[in-house]
């Protein structure tokens, strides 16, 4: 265990523990015999896991002119083959959308980033944006009509239409309804309020398993409106956040990353920082990035935030909502009471927020408590929910009930998949069976289309026409890069089928729609730069500074009360929660994501019920043992995992696994966490009961692989410490004067490549992993090998505790190849197939390597893979067109590592060369410093003083890792800052 100032860190509880597996495991890399072990990648298995990694690949063509795609007989004037083109999109994501810019090679999307215009991104992302590319080219997505389970086509589905269309004319759409996702479209809201015109009797229902209903509607009622909060941490001081894992698992988390990083950032010890509060139930990254955490049921949440505003009055803080209901509580009264200063001290700069799961009345208490103490238009904006269909659960039953009551004779789902995930009290599945007629458009034939008379194939935002309207007010285009692969519709072009019954381009629906947004004489004009920049311009910020209705909300949480009861051994609390990999189930069949380890676990294609040490010793379980889960009558067997931070008597339940219908990778892996979920116990509830079984179950978790020895990674202090001493992170480890036996080349001539990654912002979110994935083409390996240490991901994100393990402190630190000027690995090679250049990159020759496996042996940082199987082999040549053109496809029995993005960096040099010029600064991005939403990354020339990542190395906190060993490694670190209340150190 790594020990500094104090701290012992460590990985998990076998470690810990120092248990004999623990030892065995870390007394050799690979397991025994692993060379000998048969290949489990099978001709069959390897297209059944691989098959959402790579396209198939008819894909050549150009993107000119629109939809159209033909072979080049005379090129656009500003394509040249072999160079990349950029085009701005926007990702729809419920009721919001993140600017993109997406880079094509010859009208081929390869690579999505965030788009710098884009007040969402700024040029930044999160893991399911980078991982969108792969669903486009996912080869399980649905390109065939079907009716009945029959092949058909578009035509005959519209011809099917127009006998209804009468029908429900003259009904004025008795007997019709909608089912649709939540969407901030402004086309859709136009073609939604044609289609009510229409059919002013039919019913039109919204409905998302994972979604900010609660949060709506909790405003609502404070405000009497329908508002989106919108977070400016960056003004913010102090931070509370209730349940709610803003940085990763919330709506717009690519900002609120970026904002919170920015409150967070210190150039020396002169600087300051914001405080985070946590108050959750389970590990979140938000959690981890806290100065303060206490771990709580989720249930307590309200009566928590109630004890808060009790201490705030008591203070001074004019709530004027009764809460003496609450005075009476098991909280820690010191930490409540230090809290409640420190946002005292912060009014006008502090944040409270709660998470999409806690219920409305907590939504309405939280909006009261900024509103008094200042928050309200400065570090909390607000805005109307124009353009937007929120999800509604009462809806959804209401709708259920009528299906079963044969009151409803069509019914439309414009994507979604209520059969998988609709909570499972409503039996929404026997429900359609009622209903005559029903039409379901989605990407893949899933488990609701398969239980639909016509299932429509859905295209991918990348090859479709759209808007939306993102939650800070941006409006912004979407526009296809790329022909619709498998023939597929939008939902906008299906709404209007069934408005008209006729087929129009969604080019022209969205046109029509922006004619009288932009409403300008020269359209065209303003249509051009509103799809070069991604988004509108001039759009205005709006500053509410709504008024709270009091009695509003005292009257919700008279009539909701907040539960004060704990949950114990025989009388569990169940908690849902959207998982950090395949979120609610759309990405379940994205290889990239399910075996992206879980931030917290560090589980790889499965999910788990997640327990405290505690909890679990208490029922006598332990790790991967397979329990019995059963609640309000209905039962679950899933394996358990263990986990230290966990709540007692909480159990987690991460969603989106268990699938049966959503292709090759996502049927099979994990447990389906929706045959518990009610409409009542749609975040949390209690009632819980769990069995013991005999079974055991194999989970792939990569928390000890490539651990470090014990030796010191981590450095890690507080604010006042490093005022008080700034040099604490340089003087943690003794590095004496390091001498070498030979000449050493000096490296200080040229261009000298180097990375710095500030620990105070990085919170562990894995966008850097999937990025350099995407853009490295690195493949995935399927559980079992992963299981065994073989992942191949370039950049491992390590997750270590520190404390007791209860209730520990946690900390994430990537590590990637550190590209030491001594490098160990390139001396131990045989054959000279790692080398170092002139510009201090450690590179990889692929055909000079044969596989011994020295030099990954040889590397402190164990961050070079080994792909022991062929991943290439059985794909066609073509297939490779899905890939980045830029970057070799390794075969088997070759070393890899992280590069440093070297195809960008000669794809710089060569602009500067050919401009005549040399390299400036900023203009080689790595896909990792790309992808990063905190800014966490930061890559340059470490031989340009006046370069940023040659100042940053030079700040106090800057430390290189395992530099004892005179590895002199090109990539070093930021020591991490907590800022604690000094009340409660």
């Amino acid at each position: 265990m790594e020990q500094m100032t104090g701290k012992e860190y460590w990985r998990s509880l076998d470690q810990l523990a120092d248990t004999p597996e623990f030892r065995e495991k870390l007394a050799r890399e690979f397991p025994e015999n692993s060379s000998e072990l048969a290949d489990p990648v099978t001709r069959r298995g390897f297209l059944r896991v691989m098959g959402a990694s790579m396209a198939l690949a008819w894909l050549s063509g150009c993107r000119r002119p629109i939809e159209k795609i033909v072979p080049y007989v005379k090129a656009p004037e500003s394509t040249v083959l072999g160079v990349p083109q950029y085009y701005a999109t926007t990702m729809p994501f419920g009721n919001n959308a993140f600017g993109l810019l997406v880079e094509t090679h010859e009208g081929r999307p390869t690579k999505v980033e965030g788009n710098d215009f884009h007040s969402t991104s700024y040029g930044s992302s999160n893991a399911f944006v980078q991982a969108s590319i792969l669903n486009l080219y996912d080869p399980d997505r649905s390109d065939m009509v079907l009716k009945n389970g029959n092949n058909s086509t578009w035509d005959q589905f519209i011809a099917s239409w127009k006998p209804l269309f009468d029908k429900y004319g003259l009904a004025k759409g008795e007997g019709l309804a909608i089912l649709s996702e939540p969407t901030s479209s402004p086309t859709q809201s136009r073609l939604k309020k044609r289609f009510g015109s229409l059919f002013p009797k039919a019913k039109w229902v919204t409905y998302e398993p994972v979604s900010d209903e609660n949060i709506v509607e909790g405003i609502q009622t404070a405000t009497g409106k329908k508002y989106q909060p919108e977070y400016r941490f960056d003004n913010a001081k102090m931070i509370l956040s209730l349940d709610s894992d803003f940085l990763l698992m919330e709506s717009n988390n690519i900002i609120n990353s970026q904002r919170f990083a920015d409150s967070r950032h210190v150039d020396d010890e002169h600087g300051d920082m914001s405080r985070l509060y946590t108050v959750e139930s389970g590990f979140t990254i938000t959690g981890a990035m806290a100065d303060h955490r206490m771990r709580l049921q989720s249930r307590q949440i309200g009566a928590f935030a109630a004890a808060l505003g009790l201490e705030l009055q008591v203070l001074g803080v004019e709530i004027q909502v009764d809460l003496s209901n609450y005075s009476t509580h098991q909280f820690d009264r010191k930490w409540l009471k230090a809290l409640a200063k420190d946002l005292i001290v912060s009014k006008g700069e502090s944040v409270i927020l709660a998470g999409r799961r806690q219920p409305a009345s907590v939504h309405a208490l939280v909006t009261t408590i900024n509103a008094a103490l200042g928050n309200n238009g400065k570090t909390i904006n607000y805005r109307e929910l124009e353009h937007s269909e929120t999800s509604s659960r009462t809806a959804l039953r209401a709708l259920t009930d009528d299906m079963k009551g044969k009151s409803i004779s069509t019914l439309v789902i414009l994507g979604g998949n209520p059969v998988y995930n609709a909570p499972v009290d409503l039996e929404f599945k026997s429900a359609l069976k009622s209903v005559e007629h029903t039409v379901h458009i989605s990407s893949s034939v899933d488990e609701t289309s398969r239980n639909v008379e016509w299932h429509l194939p859905q295209s991918h935002f990348l090859e479709s026409w759209g808007d939306a309207r993102s939650i800070d007010g941006s409006l912004s285009v979407i526009q296809p890069m790329i022909e619709p692969l498998f023939g597929g519709h939008s939902t906008i072009e299906l709404l209007n089928v069934l408005i008209t019954g006729e087929s129009v381009r969604g080019h022209d629906l969205v046109q029509e729609t922006w004619r009288e947004i932009v409403k300008e004489s020269d359209f065209n004009s303003s249509w051009r730069r509103v799809l070069h920049d991604g988004l509108l311009e001039n759009e205005t910020e709006l500053n509410i500074k709504p008024s709270i209705n009091k009695d509003a909300v005292a009257n919700l949480i008279d009539s909701n009360p907040f539960p004060t009861d704990k949950a114990d051994a025989k009388n569990l609390e169940v908690v849902f929660q959207a998982d950090p990999s395949v979120y609610d189930g759309k990405y379940a069949n994205n290889g990239w994501l399910q075996e992206l380890p879980d931030p917290i676990t560090k589980l790889m294609w499965d999910n788990a019920a997640i327990m405290s040490p505690r909890t679990a010793k208490e029922m006598g379980v332990e790790t991967q043992d397979v329990v019995r889960l059963t609640y309000r009558g209905r039962s679950l067997n899933m394996a358990v995992h263990v986990l230290p931070g966990q709540a007692d008597y909480s159990i987690t339940l991460p969603l989106g696994y268990g699938r049966t219908a959503g292709g090759r990778v996502a049927d099979g892996p994990g447990f389906d966490t929706y045959k518990l979920r009610t409409v009542a116990a749609d975040g949390f509830g209690i009632g819980l009961t769990i069995n013991l079984t005999k079974e055991t179950y194999k989970l792939a978790n990569s928390q000890e692989h490539s651990a470090m020895e014990g030796r010191p990674l981590i450095r890690e202090g507080t604010l006042e410490e490093y005022k008080h001493h700034p040099e604490f992170a340089q003087e943690m480890v003794h590095v004496p004067e390091l001498q070498s036996l030979w000449k050493e080349h000096k490296y200080d001539e040229g261009y000298q490549w180097g990375m710095t990654i500030d620990l105070n912002r990085c919170t562990g979110c894995n966008a850097c992993v999937i990025g350099c994935q995407s853009e490295n083409n690195i493949p995935i390996v399927g559980k079992d090998p992963a299981a065994y240490g073989r992942e191949m991901h370039w950049i491992r994100m390590d997750r270590y505790f520190n404390g007791d393990e209860n209730n520990p402190e946690m900390v994430h630190q990537p590590v990637a190849c550190h590209h030491c000027e001594m490098a160990p690995c390139e001396q131990v090679c045989p054959v000279a197939a790692t080398t170092h250049d002139k510009e201090g990159l450690n590179n990889m020759v692929y055909n000079r390597c044969i596989g011994t496996r020295y030099c990954s042996n040889n590397c402190p940082y164990k961050v070079r893979r080994f792909n022991f199987f062929n991943y290439t082999k059985e794909i066609p040549e073509i297939v490779q067109m899905a890939q980045n053109p830029d970057v070799t496809v390794r075969s088997r029995g070759v070393m890899e590592k992280c590069t440093y993005c070297l195809q960008r960096i000669n794809r710089s040099k060569h602009n500067a060369k050919r401009n005549n010029t040399t390299v400036a600064d900023g203009d080689i991005v790595t896909a990792c410093q790309q992808a990063c939403p905190t800014n966490a990354i930061l890559f340059g020339n470490v031989n340009d003083p006046n370069s940023e990542v040659s100042k940053i190395k030079k700040q106090n906190r800057n430390y290189e890792m395992l530099a004892e060993y005179n590895l002199r490694p090109r990539t070093s670190y930021l020591a991490k800052l907590r800022n604690p209340n000094p009340e409660l150190v």
